[in-house]
Order: structure tokens, then C-alpha cells, then sequence
């Protein structure tokens, strides 16, 4: 099986698939995808993509999209390798709560598109942050009592799973908006566990292709 992950460097979504990837131990194809130059929004790309976003996960030549989506694909179709899901109804229904507080009501708020949109509004960089600022506040907000009550070493139980996934890049995004997260102690501490794993650390932009 040829996987090939079509991802961008700083990009939160792809992050959370590298992450996943990467804690199943599959070997995949890494091609960049400038969103600076705006390669994303190509005839090329959005033949793969019909969003105009990343990733996108070519399985054998079939395209998957959402990385959300790919990541339970990825549970699904490798269930012998470490699980990103507990197996638990009650405890997956918990640690998809948690992953979609970041999927579904952080993350999209603070988006290169989203920021694009507020500059072509005339929003000033400042304001832009302060915007970025307040909804990952929120989220985390939410989020630190789930993790002091179901994480263990790391943000759900005792493994790297969903959550992580999830998480360790939304930290990385708070830290380029200058977020305080001194508030939470459990977000910071799994956070922090999680990146020191030789899978999750190799997935950072910093072992990315350039864009």
C-alpha cells in the first residue's frame, strides 16, 4: 500500500495526520503544498481535493480528505498497530469530544483562511491575534477538565492516541499567537509529555520540507 500525504508545514490539520502516521508506523510519501503561493488552490490539487485544503491522504491512488476522517480511517484499516481510539464506547465517545473541541470550535477559527478573510476586512494584525487569542482561550478552557480527568501520561490515558494528535498542534498554534497558557496545567503537562514521543516529535514542522 503507497500512502502519500499531502500536507502544508505549519498547517494544524496535517500535523494532526503526520502525528497519526507516524504513531501507527506507516511509512508515507510527504509532498508539500505551498498555501503561501496558494498551490492549494490549483486544478491539480483541487482534483484530489475538492475543499482546496490539506491534507489529503492518497491511499494507492484514492484520495482522503478531513483529517479527522483520516484518522479513524487510519484505526479502521490498521487496528493491529498502536490504536488512536480506546476501545471503549464510553471512552472513545470522551476522546472524540475532546479532539473535536479542537477540530470543530478552535481550530477553524484561526485558519490561514479565516486570518486572510479578517486582513482583507481591514482587521489589523494585532486584532487578527487577539481573535486567534480568544478562541483557542475558549476551547482550552473547556478542554483542561477533560484532560485532568481522563489523561494519565499522556492527554487520554496512558498512550499517545486521538487526543494527542489533536492536541500537540494546537499547542504549537498557540505558541505562534502568543498564547498564555499558564491556566492549564494539564494541557501544558500532556502537551509536553506528548512531544518528547520519537513519533509525535518527528511529525513537527520543523522535519518538514520547507512550505
Amino acid at each position: 500500500m503507497k500512502l502519500v500525504l499531502h500536507s502544508a508545514k505549519r498547517a494544524s490539520a496535517p500535523y494532526r495526520v503526520r502525528i497519526g502516521l507516524n504513531l501507527k508506523g506507516l511509512p508515507f510519501e510527504l509532498r508539500p503544498v505551498d498555501l503561501l503561493a496558494n498551490a492549494h488552490q490549483g486544478e491539480d490539487y483541487r482534483a484530489l481535493n475538492a475543499q482546496a485544503l490539506v491534507p489529503t491522504l492518497e491511499v494507492d491512488g484514492r484520495p482522503l480528505t478531513q483529517s479527522l476522517a483520516i484518522l479513524e480511517w487510519l484505526d479502521e484499516a490498521f487496528p493491529e498497530q498502536p490504536r488512536l481510539l480506546p476501545l471503549d464506547p464510553f471512552d472513545r465517545a470522551a476522546a472524540r469530544a475532546m479532539a473535536e473541541i479542537i477540530a470543530c470550535d478552535i481550530h477553524p477559527l484561526n485558519n490561514l483562511r479565516i486570518l486572510r478573510a479578517l486582513t482583507a476586512l481591514e482587521i489589523d494584525e494585532d486584532h487578527r491575534n487577539a481573535w486567534a487569542t480568544r478562541w483557542i482561550t475558549d476551547g482550552f478552557t473547556a478542554l483542561e477538565p477533560m484532560v485532568a480527568r481522563h489523561g494519565g501520561d499522556f492527554a487520554f490515558g496512558d498512550a499517545p492516541g486521538l487526543v494527542d494528535c489533536l492536541l500537540i498542534p494546537q499547542v504549537f498554534n498557540a505558541g505562534r499567537f502568543k498564547v498564555d497558557l499558564s491556566a492549564f496545567p494539564a494541557i501544558r503537562a500532556a502537551a509536553a509529555q506528548a512531544a518528547e514521543h520519537p513519533a509525535i516529535a518527528a511529525a513537527h514542522p520543523d522535519h518538514h520540507p520547507e512550505r
